[in-house]
Order: C-alpha cells, then structure tokens, then sequence
C-alpha cells in the first residue's frame, strides 16, 4: 500500500503532545515534550495496546467487550480546528487536554476530514496511519462545559467534522513538539454500493 501513497502538498507541525497514564483519573490529559510511540501506541498514555474491549462504536458488528485490534491508539486534533470550534461554542478555547488529545497539528487543512489510511510521518521515522474521523462525544463535552458553564453550543454539534482522527503507530519513534510532519494520502474514490 505504501507504494500508492502521494506525498501532500503541505506539512504540518507537533503543536502540542499529551498523554495520560490513568484512564480511572479521566479523559484529560498532561502536555508532555515528547512522546515515544510503539507498536502498541504511545509510551505513557491509558490508550494504548495492541488490542482493546470493543464499546458501543462497534456494536453493530461485535457484542461488547469483545477483544479487538486497537485502532484508536492516538487520537490526533489541529489547533485550527480546536479554534473553530471554540468560536462556534462560543467560548475562549477547548483545550487539547479537555478533549483526550495525544498530539494536535498546525498546518494541516482539514485535519479531521483526511482519508483512512492516510500516514503521518516525523524525522524520527515514526509514523502513524490514520483509521477514522474521532466523532464528537459527551465525555469531552462534560469536562468542556464543567470549565465553560455559558457556552452558547454544546461541543457534540459544534465539533462535527472537526474533532480530529484517531490511529494507530505503523513505525515506532520518538516524536517531539515542534516536529515537521509529512502527510502522506492514500489514493481516493468512492464505493458507491454501500
């Protein structure tokens, strides 16, 4: 597959790296330097492995709790599109912590809508392969509200198409803020018998 990739006309920056050891201590997450990604995802976050308990995302093809390979190792927002949101909630920031964040971009146009498969590569050769949209929950939306008690819009329709992606490490290596990334896009066209 990786033959079939093009290399995109832009490259993004590490903005920002978070990672939260304690998945009982909640959804929010601590900025860290660097962060060391392995096979079974990032070193130091509650999100990792390689595999994890299938929850209400996959229900439709597994029954709860079963053992699935873990494509949500990482999940990956732009500051763009974080500002975006805030501007149409009405509020001064959400911050990449509030919302489960490990790494947030800068300069990559519309983060949140880049084709599965899509890889994201650092100098360290660490590289990431992008699976799916992250969609907008009420986890997030809770610890946003809880720190914006007047906010004009709830995060769930404000963050539509704009709550970042979620993937997984394909090369292990360090990754530090401030890092170039280089995106790479797999080849696109639709499948019109769905």
């Amino acid at each position: 597959m990786s033959e079939l990739l093009s290399k995109a006309s832009f490259q993004g920056t590490v903005a920002m790296l978070l990672a939260n050891p304690d998945r009982e201590a909640g959804l929010e997450k601590q900025e860290r330097d660097d962060l060391m990604l392995r096979f079974e995802g990032p070193e130091g976050d509650c999100h990792g492995g390689l595999t994890r308990k299938s929850d209400v995302r996959m229900i439709k093809q597994f029954k709860r709790g079963t053992e699935v390979r873990n494509a949500r190792q990482l999940s990956i927002l732009s500051e763009e599109e974080l500002a975006e949101v805030a501007a149409k909630m009405g509020i001064q920031a959400v911050k990449p912590e509030w919302v489960g964040a490990n790494i947030v971009t800068r300069g990559i146009p519309d983060l949140t809508l880049l084709p599965p498969s899509t890889r994201l590569q650092f100098p360290s050769g660490a590289m990431i392969t992008i699976d799916i949209e992250n969609l907008p929950c009420r986890y997030p939306a809770d610890i946003i509200k809880s720190h914006n008690p007047d906010q004009k819009l709830g995060f769930v329709a404000a963050a539509r198409n704009k709550r970042g992606v979620v993937g997984w490490v394909e090369a292990e290596g360090l990754i530090r803020s401030g890092d170039p990334i280089t995106v790479w896009i797999p080849p696109q066209r639709i499948y019109a018998h769905g």
